[in-house]
């Protein structure tokens, strides 16, 4: 049975990684930055903001949306996004803690 290198690590570190991976794209917090500031706005309004296509925008939304960062409403024929405050808030304490474990030990 074969399983992935990063099943060996716990849970926590595999949600931090998961979260890091996300957002370790300048678009994507660029992304969250203008949801953040907006209540809702359109995907295209978001493609408008940045400096990308509007497909690659959508792949950037996608990306988020599958963390659970982002929820999409559909509209018509627009989808509707905004921030899922209890995943950011969430993602946002599991770095904290990690970031909080106590490096002030080395002293490379």
């Amino acid at each position: 049975m074969t399983y992935a290198k990063t099943d060996a690590f716990d849970s926590d570190l595999q949600d931090i990684a998961r979260i890091a991976k996300t957002l370790s794209h300048p678009a994507r917090l660029a992304i969250i930055k203008y949801l953040a500031e907006c209540n809702k706005c359109i995907s295209g309004d978001i493609a408008n903001e940045l400096p990308l296509s509007r497909t690659t925008v959508s792949q950037h939304l996608q990306e988020l949306k599958n963390l659970g960062l982002i929820d999409g409403e559909i509209d018509g024929v627009k989808i509707c996004y905004c921030l899922n405050q209890k995943n950011i808030l969430n993602a946002r304490d599991k770095i904290q803690s990690f970031f909080n474990l106590g490096f002030s030990g080395c002293n490379c």
